[in-house]
C-alpha cells in the first residue's frame, strides 16, 4: 500500500476526523518500508543464522540475541513475539494512507469495502496454501486454516470498516474495550472439565473454542494460536496502527507528531506490563497485555524509524530494509518456496569448508540470506513489487 507524508483535513486539525482528505504530496514515507522490510526479514527466517550461533562464539551477546529470536513455551516473552504482532500494526498504519488516497480519487466507501474484502480473501487462500504445502487434499482434516496471511487480511478488513467510520478517539476506545471483553471472557466464560480462569496450555477458552468449531488440523494439537478466537484482539494492533498512520499524515510538525507517538509508545507498554500482573503476557494466547505491550513498542519502533529516515534523511542504511519492504509477499514465499539454502550450500560451501562443520549450517543460512537480498535487489531495480 502507498504512503505519503502529509493530509490536509475535511473537519479541524486535530485527531477527530473519521476520514481525511487527500495527501497533499505523494513523497513516499520511507521509514514505513523500512521499518516493514526490518520486520519482515525476521517473519521469513532471515535472522535464522544469528539462532544457528548460539554456543558457538563465546560472546554473551550473541548467545542473548539468539536466545531473543525463539519464542517462550507458553507465558513470557521474547523480542520473537514482538515481530508478528508489528506487521499488523504497520498495516494499520499503511492502511490510512491507501484509504486516504481512495477518497481523494472520489472513491466511495463501498468500493473501498469491497477492496479489502477481495483482498482478505486472497491472503486467506494464500496463507492457506502457505501453511500447507503441499497441500493435503485428499485429507481436509489435516488442512490448516489458520495463517499469518489470513490474519493479516481479516485484521486490515475490519480496521477499514473502523476508520471508515470512527473517529480517531472513538478507535481509540473500541480497540481497549475488545481487549477488556477477551480479557473478560478468558476469566468468566468455563471450559468444560476446566473451569471458568484456566489460562494453562490444556485449559484456557481459545484451545476449547478451536477444537470445538474450528475444522481441520490445530498446530498446537489441542488449539491453534492463529484459530478463531485469538483473531479478536489481535487485530486491534491493525486498529492501533491506524491511530499512528493518522498521526503520521497529519500536517503537524514532527515534533508533535514525535510526541503523541512517543506517548502513546509509552502509555501501551506500561499498560501492557501493568495488566500482566494478573493477565500473563503470552503470546500463544494472544493475551491484552501481551497486545498493549506490543503496540506500545511498535509505536516506539515506528518513532525512530520515522524519525531517523524521514526527519533526519538518514537513509542510506534504511535501503537494505526498504528493498525487502517493498516486496514483503514475495520474501514471505520466496523463503518457503525456493531452496535458498541449497544454492547456498552449492555457491559458498568452498569458502567455509576449511571451517569446523558445526559452523557450515551458520554460513549456509548466512548465505540464503544474502541471496534472498539479492533476489530482491533485481525486482527492486526491475521494478517488480509483488502486492495484494
Amino acid at each position: 500500500m502507498s504512503t505519503t507524508t502529509s493530509t490536509e483535513h475535511r473537519k479541524d486539525p486535530e485527531l477527530g476526523s473519521p476520514v481525511s482528505a487527500a495527501p497533499s504530496s505523494s513523497k513516499r514515507l520511507l521509514s514505513i518500508d523500512a521499518l516493514r522490510g526490518f520486520d519482515m526479514l525476521l517473519i521469513a527466517g532471515g535472522g535464522t543464522f544469528l539462532v544457528l550461533l548460539e554456543g558457538k562464539t563465546g560472546i554473551g551477546a550473541i548467545d542473548w540475541m539468539a536466545n531473543q529470536l525463539t519464542h517462550p513455551a507458553w507465558n513470557g516473552f521474547t523480542f520473537y513475539d514482538f515481530i508478528f504482532p508489528l506487521f499488523l500494526f504497520i498495516a494499520g498504519v499503511s492502511l490510512t494512507f491507501s484509504l486516504n488516497k481512495g477518497k481523494s480519487m472520489g472513491l466511495p466507501n463501498s468500493t473501498l469495502y469491497r477492496k479489502t474484502f477481495i483482498r482478505m480473501l486472497i491472503l486467506i487462500l494464500l496463507g492457506i496454501v502457505y501453511k500447507n504445502s503441499p497441500i493435503p487434499f485428499f485429507e481436509p482434516s489435516q488442512i490448516r486454516l489458520g495463517s499469518v496471511l489470513g490474519r493479516i487480511g481479516l485484521a486490515t478488513f475490519v480496521a477499514t470498516l473502523f476508520y471508515l467510520n470512527m473517529d480517531f478517539y472513538k478507535r481509540l476506545a473500541s480497540g481497549l474495550v475488545i481487549l477488556l471483553l477477551y480479557y473478560a471472557a478468558l476469566y468468566l466464560i468455563p471450559v468444560p472439565g476446566y473451569g471458568a480462569g484456566d489460562l494453562s496450555f490444556e485449559g484456557n477458552l481459545v484451545g476449547w473454542f478451536d477444537r470445538t468449531f474450528l475444522p481441520g488440523r490445530l498446530l498446537q494439537g489441542t488449539y491453534d494460536e492463529l484459530g478463531i478466537l485469538t483473531q479478536i484482539p489481535s487485530l486491534c494492533l491493525t486498529l492501533f496502527g491506524t491511530l499512528a498512520g493518522e498521526i503520521l499524515g497529519k500536517a503537524w510538525l514532527d515534533k508533535r507528531k514525535g510526541q503523541y507517538l512517543a506517548i502513546a509508545g509509552v502509555a501501551g507498554i506500561a499498560l501492557g506490563l501493568l495488566w500482566s500482573l494478573h493477565f500473563p503476557i503470552n503470546k500463544h494466547l494472544w493475551t491484552s497485555s501481551f497486545i498493549l505491550l506490543t503496540t506500545g513498542m511498535a509505536f516506539l519502533f515506528l518513532l525512530v524509524f520515522y524519525w531517523i529516515i524521514d526527519v533526519w534523511h538518514i537513509r542510506k542504511w534504511a535501503f537494505f530494509f526498504q528493498v525487502i519492504g517493498l516486496n514483503s509477499l514475495t520474501i514471505y514465499f520466496a523463503y518457503s518456496f525456493i531452496d535458498f539454502g541449497y544454492t547456498s550450500r552449492k555457491l559458498f560451501s568452498g569458502l567455509y569448508a576449511p571451517l569446523p562443520e558445526d559452523w557450515y549450517p551458520v554460513f549456509q543460512a548466512f548465505g540464503a540470506f544474502l541471496l534472498v537480498w539479492v533476489f530482491l535487489y533485481l525486482l527492486y531495480r526491475l521494478k517488480i513489487f509483488v502486492k495484494v
